[in-house]
């Protein structure tokens, strides 16, 4: 019986670069440079240093790269702790399974010793392209993002399992019953829950590190012949979309144009330091600030309309945790206004936590537009203590596919975080060899220069 789970397996044990549209392979190159800079500046934080003592207490195998160290790790361990480093900063891609980079790409880079013989750039990049596609598909599955995220799970983790299994089982060249049986046993692997919005827990940058992490072991125990659930998205008790998504699942996302419209295409990449929720508003703002040469100080109210999903995700004003504060779309209006720019710097603590940010932030005000959907931007309106008024709506945040950065903007905010860890000249090549991976002929040299000597 051909069952959705055939399908996708079949895919992804038979997508081959050649298959690839040019663009598309342009796309992913842009997104690995991308998240290897966030992640890079992830391995330059408290939370990541923590789990990197808990991998070494550990110990175990160590033939996989940790990034921005020295250290090695086994497989399964480096996917989880590279995962929390790309998720640390709010700084990795967007509109996948959510942040697809960083499940995806430590899964992949984790799992290349394992490979029976050198993996070249094509076939990492075709491993990459198939795993953002599958990651995505679950998550259309269950009825898109704001339904699934809005039901309180964070799809990052729930979908994000699955991308990486695919990715892996892609790279390992696994045959298609052994893909369909990683997919299924990534079903059991899901989880992640939205419990951190409420009080800026960590939980959040865990969260892609688990999928990760659940994708590499899920590939390779299918790679051993332990089975996954056929039914794991047939409608029936027990399977995926059943259990997470019984309401809202459209199954037919999983295989709609599969090997025709690539997931990967639709993707993102962050020009901010913040929940993407925030990105349409900060664009706004900037607009009406650049437009208007507002000072700082002539600012009465800055009010925002938006939808009541958006409002619950990122109407926090809570700033006493970094992962609190870059959740928080009253502060990053208040970064962008106060500091110019809601980049990295501007959410340290001595500038979230300022005197001058808490009394901007108390003019930031949200009110909830019932004209908006759950997927529509939101609206800001800049108002002036001499009476002006002016209000601004950008429908396509930067950074997205039809307003991308550009290849100058994604270098920069790539060496601005890579230099966090790397020296200067490692941070070139690895540039480098990013941008021409489908030229490379040992895709490992790329987990060298992640390392720190």
């Amino acid at each position: 019986m051909d069952t959705t789970l055939d399908r996708l397996a079949d895919f992804i044990a038979a997508t081959r670069f050649a298959q690839l549209p040019e663009p598309l392979v342009a796309q992913a190159k842009r997104h690995l440079l991308d998240t290897l800079g966030a992640a890079l500046a992830g391995c330059d934080s408290p939370i990541w240093r923590e789990c990197r003592a808990l991998v070494a207490e550990e110990g175990g195998s160590t033939v996989a790269q940790l990034w921005g160290c020295a250290q090695q790790a086994s497989p399964r361990q480096a996917a989880w702790l590279n995962g929390v480093a790309a998720h640390m900063y709010e700084l990795d891609d967007t509109g996948g399974c959510d942040h697809s980079g960083a499940v995806v790409l430590p899964a992949l880079l984790a799992a290349l010793p394992l490979a029976t013989q050198p993996v070249d750039g094509r076939a990492f990049l075709t491993a990459m392209v198939v795993g953002y596609d599958i990651g995505r598909r679950v998550l259309e599955a269950c009825g898109g993002y704001a339904a699934h995220n809005g039901a309180g799970w964070h799809s990052t983790a729930s979908c994000g399992v699955f991308g990486a299994a695919a990715a892996v089982s892609c790279l390992l060249r696994l045959p298609a019953a052994q893909c369909a049986s990683a997919l299924g046993i990534a079903a059991s692997f899901s989880g992640g829950l939205w419990g951190f919005i409420h009080d800026g827990s960590h939980t959040k940058k865990l969260h892609a590190a688990r999928a990760a992490e659940g994708g590499v072991q899920a590939a390779l125990l299918a790679q051993r012949g332990i089975s996954g659930p056929a039914a794991v998205f047939e409608a029936r008790w027990g399977g995926f979309l059943q259990t997470l998504a019984g309401e809202t699942q459209q199954p037919a996302a999983l295989t709609a144009q599969l090997g025709e419209v690539w997931k990967l295409a639709r993707c993102s990449i962050k020009p901010y330091a913040a929940c993407r929720g925030t990105h349409a508003a900060i664009d706004a703002l900037g607009l009406l600030l650049e437009q208007h040469a507002v000072a700082t100080g002539d600012i009465a109210r800055i009010v925002v309309g938006l939808n009541p999903f958006l409002l619950e995700m990122c109407g926090t004003r809570e700033l006493t945790s970094l992962a609190a504060a870059q959740m928080s779309l009253p502060y990053a209006l208040t970064a962008r206004a106060l500091y110019g720019s809601a980049e990295l710097a501007s959410y340290d603590d001595s500038r979230r936590l300022s005197a001058e940010a808490a009394a901007l932030m108390a003019r930031v005000e949200l009110e909830i537009d019932h004209q908006q959907g759950r997927d529509d931007e939101p609206w800001v309106r800049l108002e002036t203590v001499q009476g002006q008024q002016w209000q601004q709506h950008v429908a396509v945040p930067s950074g997205s596919p039809a307003n991308p950065l550009s290849d100058a903007a994604l270098r920069a905010k790539y060496r601005s975080l890579a230099a966090r860890v790397l020296p200067a000249a490692q941070v070139q090549q690895l540039e480098t060899l990013c941008l021409t991976l489908d030229n490379v002929a040992d895709v490992r040299q790329v987990a060298v220069l992640l390392a720190t000597r």
